[in-house]
């Protein structure tokens, strides 16, 4: 099954699901608006499981996007001890695949996760064992989804992986060679920093917010802008002149230098009393997984959901940026000590003051009694860190200049 983080790929516009996708140094965030449709009773029975199966997801129009159709490819085997193995590929979001983290077969039941991107199915095989219907369900959206088993002659080709582009030499001072900047149009809500090898695109993203992209600060740290800088929303493609994927450092350099060449961002620094949270590690220590040793591998971040935050390779000042530009209201901090990469979960219920840098509305808490913890809770019982609110002097950014892109 797809990553929702990977509408990116798609044909249209990165074929956004509701405009809401965002990167910070590899973070990719993308979120399904609400949909809700009933299942269909199906006949149950034993027919074999394993083999290939497809089908389309139909994502219906909204007013704040078209209509999509994913093609999905889903290969089912079974080991010698029973167990079930299910991978999964969305051709139109690159083929790349998913392996799922639990499924099972019985009484005529397809069931399967993908932890991952918190995304499971279920669904009934029919009587004559040729197709499974059901319903894919993930970020409180549930899409009607029929499998249909495939045959050596109906089977959708899946695209083969990209090779990986190896990282751009580590003394490199690179530039953006060729970069383009347009006016966002108004029908893209959300707002989207992506690098896919060492091309870099921004989608709905102000002055503001590329400042605090490029220099990693809160908004909060940005003042004395013009009011357009937070409200005029540009779209960039860029390319370096330097072969070669770059790291964290060398993306924010180049983002650096676009400002000044094409917005002819002038700016200093100075030193203020700011409100912020500070990132410490809990009692207990933390309870992360390690992640990759490689330093040039960006780090992927991305919400499979509303307050539910995937990391992969995530440094403790990723994770710092991320909270202060995306989910939270003010600067944080990272006094946690830990150095290198983790990988982490972490799935708390957002309130109304939270994601607002997105420009959307957090719906009310749900009072199920199986809903996530607020943020400072889950944070402490599900990664073993802590937020705590502190007052500090922190380094603002004094904005001297800013002019709106010149021509391309």
């Amino acid at each position: 099954m797809m990553t929702l983080a990977a509408l990116r790929k798609s044909n249209q516009r990165e074929r956004k699901l509701v405009g809401l996708a965002c990167l910070s140094a590899g973070l990719i965030l993308v979120l399904f608006g609400a949909l809700s449709v009933a299942q269909a009773p199906a006949e149950a029975t034993d027919h074999e499981i394993a083999g290939t199966w497809q089908g389309i997801l139909h994502i219906p129009a909204t007013a704040d996007h078209p209509a999509l159709d994913l093609r999905l490819v889903n290969k089912v085997s079974r080991a010698d001890d029973g167990t079930l193995k299910v991978t999964d590929s969305s051709i139109d979001q690159g083929g790349g695949e998913l392996t799922a983290s639990s499924a099972s077969f019985q009484d005529g039941v397809f069931k399967y996760e993908i932890s991952a991107i918190q995304g499971s199915y279920e669904g009934t095989m029919a009587a004559d064992g040729r197709s499974i219907a059901g319903n894919w369900m993930q970020g409180g959206s549930t899409i009607r989804l029929v499998l249909e088993r495939a045959t050596p002659e109906s089977a959708w080709t899946i695209p083969p992986p990209q090779a990986k582009m190896p990282p751009m030499v580590a003394d490199a001072n690179p530039t953006f060679e060729v970069a383009t900047i347009r006016p966002s149009r108004p029908d893209d809500p959300g707002r989207f920093f992506g690098v896919r090898g060492n091309h870099f695109r921004t989608i709905d993203t102000t002055l503001t917010d590329l400042i605090t992209f490029a220099y990693g600060v809160q908004q909060k740290q940005v003042v004395g802008q013009p009011q357009w800088m937070d409200t005029d929303k540009w779209d960039i493609e860029a390319q370096p002149d330097v072969p070669g994927a770059p790291n964290k450092e060398q993306l924010a350099t180049m983002v650096q230098k676009l400002l000044a060449s094409r917005f002819h961002l002038k700016l200093h620094k100075e030193t203020r009393g700011l409100s912020a949270y500070e990132l410490t590690v809990a009692t207990g220590g933390p309870k992360m997984a390690f992640g990759s040793a490689d330093s040039n591998q960006l780090p992927r971040m991305f919400f499979p959901a509303l307050g539910s935050l995937s990391a992969q390779n995530a440094s403790m000042q990723d994770l710092a940026d991320l909270m202060q530009t995306t989910v939270l209201d003010r600067p944080v901090v990272d006094h946690t000590g830990l150095k290198g990469k983790w990988n982490f979960l972490l799935q708390w219920t957002p309130d109304d003051s939270q994601f607002a840098s997105l420009r959307i509305k957090v719906p009310p808490p749900s009072s199920s009694v199986d809903a996530p913890p607020p943020l400072f809770d889950a944070i402490r019982q599900q990664i073993g860190l802590k937020l705590e609110e502190v007052k500090g002097q922190l380094p603002a950014l004094v904005i001297d200049n800013a002019e709106k892109p010149s021509a391309n």
